[in-house]
């Protein structure tokens, strides 16, 4: 009787995790400007957008990283002063390690001077993401 209980409270919080997990995940939250995290073009290798710069970190057997590329690259397609930036978490563990990414995709909403304004665990909504772009640079975030 015992083990069933165990095994029924095993199985609840399982199921609540994953419930918090999969709610959460994706969402983009908005940071102050504060000067704490801050990333340059030689760090990322590429240069930064005039307006924003999205920074994926992704891994090669990542599901939704595929289309969290097709959707920033989109938005950098449509957003002018916006760029794309993809880095392979894998082979860069120091930007990883410094930056606490703990799962792929990971996506960083830089301003243009390359402070983190945005982060996003999962895949991203796109309008979350507009709305970080906007933040980056004041505005409403919409394509000009």
């Amino acid at each position: 009787m015992n083990g069933l209980v165990v095994c029924a409270a095993v199985l609840l919080l399982a199921s609540v995790f994953g419930v918090v997990r999969a709610v959460r995940g994706g969402r983009l939250r908005t940071r102050q400007r504060d000067g704490a995290v801050r990333l340059s073009a030689v760090e990322l290798g590429a240069e930064l957008g005039d307006r924003a710069t999205l920074v994926q970190f992704s891994t090669a057997f990542c599901a939704p990283c595929r289309p969290t590329r097709r959707l920033l690259a989109e938005i950098a397609g449509t957003v002018p002063g916006a760029a794309h930036v993809e880095i392979d978490a894998e082979d860069r563990l120091d930007l990883v390690n410094r930056l606490g990414i703990l799962r792929t995709p990971t996506v960083l909403v830089l301003d243009p001077d390359g402070q983190v304004v945005g982060r996003a665990s999962g895949q991203p909504r796109r309008a979350e993401v507009m709305t970080a772009i906007g933040k980056a640079t004041g505005s409403s975030g919409a394509p000009s």
